[in-house]
């Protein structure tokens, strides 16, 4: 199946598992801007809007992802709680896998089944032409759906990627109608997710379509997506020409922009491969005519080593006749001595015999001798004797500590005798309830000295009140002036019982207790010196006068000062009174705590004797343990010293016959080493082995000898071997003349382990020569067929070489076919990019804009991509040239020729499809004066060509979009803490508020399970 969404577009996704999204689903409108916005805990960072549009170009299979490779970066998308919380790894688990799911709907309303009739707008809605989408959660829905579409021709279809950390990375399957997992919590719709996607019918049969026919079976190879994506969601990103300002983009990568919105870096691509394949062709060529010329010389060599290997066979035939004079001569020389040594060995076998029997008697009463009896008794006895000894020890550390703790007990006795004495007689009970007793009068007493005490400070501050007076002050101040004063109410004298009832209104207060009396000549110095205490009243001869005022009463000063030391006196007595109270309470407190000592120390003596008296009856009993073990070790000790002394005695005797023994053994060892010489020296011949390399027997090989001119008869076995060593090295050299030459890998071996001696040398030399026999008899009829197959050789490489030709220059027809096709295709391109760049300009208040890009050559390096340039130009005014744009502009003519470059490439790419612009950082580069007007552009732009433009922006790009954009998508996440996002802000405006309350009606269906969105 191709093309399954078909002309439909993108009406709301949903996210589940994918880095930070909530799982609710965003509905979309098509054909108009779209502007991501995100809260973080800090800014609008940390929200996720890069992974929210990134999951929207591989759902609209943007080819940036490669597909065809298996798409695993989109993998990458997936939750990772290391990322998403900063407390992530400990309280939750990454995602393996997850799902982004896409409902596609028709282009236009009238496809739609008609949803119910939504409230009518009010004046207000309707003058601002804005829709808020509330997305709630349909618990009670058994389907698991969040809202349905009816499955009528060219309604709605929903597209579910599940997105995997392992291969396959990407798996599809889709259903006819709205299908999207809906439930309460996060999680229920994370699990729901699953739910649905098992019920799924799988998309391939009895498999799943998975990402490399993602594009071919969705959008039937149709362009749906291009996008800007940052490489926070993408490692290889494609130039953005909106990141930075466009004159400082270089013409190379400005063409890299274009070709990854219009597709054309895949074609790039291809031509790449090309230029590799007739790179490979070429140089298979030249290796073809490298192989021909090396083997023309080869051949040559190979006809001389020919016929050296003849002369090399004669040569071996003679060395093998020497080797074989050379067995003959060793077997018989090794007969005649072999003869000698077999006298020897009879004489000392004898020998030896001899010395064994009187081994064996010596090791007979050696072995009488160690019969074991004794050495069990010895081991007895003294495991007797260590059991013995072990118990005495542990009896006297018994006894030990027993003592020890009976002193300590006995230590403790006469202090706890000495405090049982406070006691009194009286035992515990009695003596704690004497102490609550005297405790509660001692705090009594204190009670009362507290009372006293108060009552002293009390009269002590009313004596000190009287004798300072009311117009004390007055008075010190006059008298360091050197003015004699009285004061007024120290001059009257008034009884006690009138003062206390002229104290409301009479003689208390001012001016009376402020008053002091002076000499009428001495008043103006008096009141410069009470001028800093306003309220003073001098009183004179002359009158009253009133310096300011002044507040207490004082009348009668001595009888007030008597009154108060009588209270004084009183309340002294009090509380000396009161203090020798508290003082015999102590006593009688600290008495009764010194009995319950007592008390308690008769008690604890009664525990001690008791202890006391069980550790004497422990030490008695011990005393008598200890006694009765004595004798039983003494006896111990006796016997196994008895038994030693015995052992002792008999490991002498057994030494000495050791002895005798060993000078048996080794008149033996002395007899059979010498046999044993005699019979090496007679291996040593190896008769046998010479017999079976001459093939024969000793007489046969006398005979051979006999046999010889008579020049050779005489010769040594050592003569043979250097005759035959030197034919053998000569025909050695005749097969293989060349230091390096190629030997076959057993004579190669042969050769290698003959080196070192001439011992070496003579075992190997037969082995040797069989093998240089069976290879240059083997080399005959090689030599015969090589002459043949040379001729052959030659016909056949020149063939070769004839074809690799004719392949390059077939491989360099086609490549350059294909490069003219491809130049062809990108001009084509090309021009209708700057063909939609002119409309758009013109439209869009320019003077007309184009592009030129020459057609560069192509590489010379097989693995360098082909490198194009384009250049951007405009008009500055009507009926002007074209000006370069990396000519100097002002920001905001570069911002919007950057913005309408990017909507040519875009449109230029559709083919009239439905094509969706995905742009990451929308405006970043923009100044602030520019963006409300960029933003404005690309959403009248998208809305006159059908193009749906999907732009992240940040904080300081969010005032001008909002008012700009045809639809608005907060995603927000308030803490760090929090793994997930809340719930996302989506509002539509303008004139597609009719589309948006189309799909609110499909989405606002069910209770509220989480509040507006």
């Amino acid at each position: 199946m191709e093309n399954v969404v078909g002309d439909r577009v993108l009406i709301a996704v949903q996210a589940v598992n994918i880095s930070r999204l909530s799982t609710h689903p965003v509905p979309t409108v098509p054909g108009t801007l779209i502007v991501v916005a995100g809260a973080g805990p800090k800014d609008s960072n940390g929200a996720g809007k890069s992974s929210f549009i990134a999951s929207i170009t591989a759902l609209l299979g943007d080819e940036q992802w490669r597909f065809a490779s298996g798409a695993k970066a989109v993998s990458e998308l997936l939750f990772n709680a290391e990322l998403a919380s900063g407390a992530g790894a400990r309280q939750w688990a990454s995602a393996d896998h997850g799902y982004i799911v896409g409902v596609f709907g028709p282009p236009g309303l009238d496809s739609f089944a008609p949803p119910p009739a939504p409230p009518e707008p009010t004046a207000e809605s309707a003058t601002e032409h804005v829709a808020e989408l509330t997305l709630t959660e349909d618990g009670d829905d058994e389907s698991g759906e969040l809202f349905e579409v009816p499955d009528t021709s060219g309604g709605a279809v929903t597209v579910w990627l599940k997105v995997n950390q392992e291969a396959p990375h990407l798996e599809i399957r889709w259903r006819e109608g709205v299908h999207l997992a809906a439930s309460p919590s996060e999680a229920e719709r994370v699990a729901r997710a699953d739910e649905i996607w098992a019920s799924l019918p799988r998309s391939a049969g009895k498999r799943d379509v998975v990402a490399r026919d993602l594009t071919k079976v969705l959008y039937g190879d149709r362009v749906r997506c291009v996008s800007f994506l940052s490489t926070s969601v993408r490692s290889k990103v494609a130039t953005n020409l909106l990141s930075q300002p466009l004159n400082e983009i270089s013409p190379e990568r400005v063409f890299e922009a274009i070709a990854a919105l219009t597709g054309l870096d895949a074609e790039l691509e291809q031509e790449r491969e090309a230029r590799r394949d007739e790179h490979a062709k070429r140089v298979r060529a030249a290796q073809a005519a490298d192989r021909l010329a090396e083997f023309e010389v080869e051949s040559k060599a190979l006809v001389g080593t020919f016929d050296r290997r003849d002369q090399a066979r004669v040569r071996l035939a003679e060395a093998l006749r020497c080797w074989r004079g050379r067995q003959a001569r060793k077997l018989a020389d090794a007969a005649a001595k072999d003869e000698l040594l077999a006298a020897d060995l009879t004489r000392h076998r004898a020998a030896g015999e001899s010395a064994a029997e009187a081994v064996a008697l010596v090791k007979a009463e050696i072995t009488t001798l160690r019969e074991d009896t004794l050495d069990r008794q010895v081991s007895q006895a003294r495991k007797e004797l260590a059991a013995l000894q072990s118990r005495a020890t542990k009896l006297d550390a018994d006894r030990a500590v027993a003592e020890n703790s009976a002193d300590e007990l006995r230590a403790a006795i006469p202090a706890l005798e000495e405090t049982r004495r406070f006691a009194d007689g009286r035992d515990v009970p009695a003596a704690e309830s004497e102490l609550r007793e005297t405790r509660l009068r001692l705090n009594q007493a204190l009670k009362a000295l507290g009372v006293a005490d108060q009552e002293v400070s009390s009269a002590q501050a009313a004596l000190d009140d009287a004798e300072g007076g009311p117009a004390a002050a007055q008075l010190d101040a006059l008298s360091a002036a050197g003015v004699g004063a009285t004061g007024l109410l120290d001059a009257l004298d008034v009884a006690e019982q009138a003062r206390d009832a002229a104290h409301p209104a009479g003689l208390r207060g001012w001016p009376h207790e402020h008053a002091v009396i002076v000499d009428a000549g001495r008043l103006g110095e008096a009141a410069r010196a009470l001028a800093e205490l306003p309220g003073s009243v001098l009183v004179s001869a002359a009158g009253v006068s009133v310096v300011g005022a002044f507040e207490g009463v004082a009348t009668g000063r001595e009888a007030r000062i008597k009154a108060a030391g009588q209270r004084l006196n009183r309340a002294e007595d009090a509380q000396e009174s009161a203090a020798e109270v508290v003082r015999e309470a102590e006593e009688a407190v600290a008495e009764a705590q010194r009995r319950l000592e007592g008390a308690r120390a008769g008690v604890r003596l009664a525990e001690l004797e008791t202890k006391l008296a069980e550790r004497r009856e422990r030490l008695v009993g011990l005393n008598a343990a200890i006694e009765e073990l004595a004798p039983k070790v003494a006896e111990g000790e006796r016997q196994a010293g008895a038994l030693d002394f015995r052992a002792r005695t008999r490991d002498m005797e057994i030494e000495r016959l050791d002895g005798r023994r060993q000078r048996h053994e080794a008149e033996r060892a002395q007899a059979r080493e010498q046999e044993a010489k005699v019979t090496a020296e007679r291996e040593a011949l190896r008769l046998d082995a010479l017999a079976a390399d001459w093939g024969g027997t000793v007489e046969t090989a006398r005979e051979w000898i006999q046999a010889l001119p008579e020049e050779e008869r005489p010769r040594a076995a050592e003569e043979w071997w250097r005759i035959a060593e030197r034919h053998f090295d000569q025909a050695l050299r005749d097969t293989f003349p060349e230091e390096d030459a190629e030997i076959p890998e057993e004579l190669a071996f042969l050769l290698s382990e003959r080196g070192g001696s001439t011992a070496r040398e003579q075992a190997t030399f037969a082995a040797l020569c069989g093998a240089l026999a069976s290879y240059l008899r083997g080399q005959e009829e090689y030599e015969k067929h090589q002459r043949r197959q040379i001729e052959a050789q030659i016909v056949s490489r020149q063939r070769d070489l004839s074809a690799a030709a004719r392949g390059a220059e077939e491989a360099a027809q086609s490549t350059a076919v294909h490069r003219a096709a491809l130049t062809a295709a990108i001009k084509a391109r090309l021009t209708r990019v700057a063909e939609e760049f002119e409309k758009l300009d013109t439209s869009y208040g320019g003077y007309g804009a184009t592009l030129e890009f020459p057609v560069p050559p192509a590489p010379a390096d097989p693995e360098q991509r082909w490198q194009w340039r384009v250049t951007p130009k405009w008009r500055r005014g009507e009926g002007q040239g074209f000006v370069p744009y990396n000519r100097r502009a002002n920001t905001a003519l570069m911002d919007e020729k950057a913005v309408k470059l990017v909507c040519a490439a875009a449109i230029a790419s559709s083919g009239g499809g439905h094509l969706c612009l995905v742009l990451d950082e929308l405006g970043r580069n923009l100044g602030k004066e520019h963006r409300r007007e960029a933003v404005a552009l690309f959403r009248r732009i998208g809305e006159t060509y059908g193009i749906t433009v999907i732009g992240a922006l940040q904080d300081d790009m969010e005032p001008y979009a909002i008012d700009a954009c045809g639809q608005y998508v907060k995603l927000r996440r308030s803490s760090d803490a929090m793994p997930y996002n809340e719930p996302p802000v989506i509002v539509g405006h303008d004139q597609h508020a009719e589309r948006v309350r189309a799909l609110a009606a499909y989405v606002d269906r069910g209770q509220a399970g989480e509040g507006p969105v």
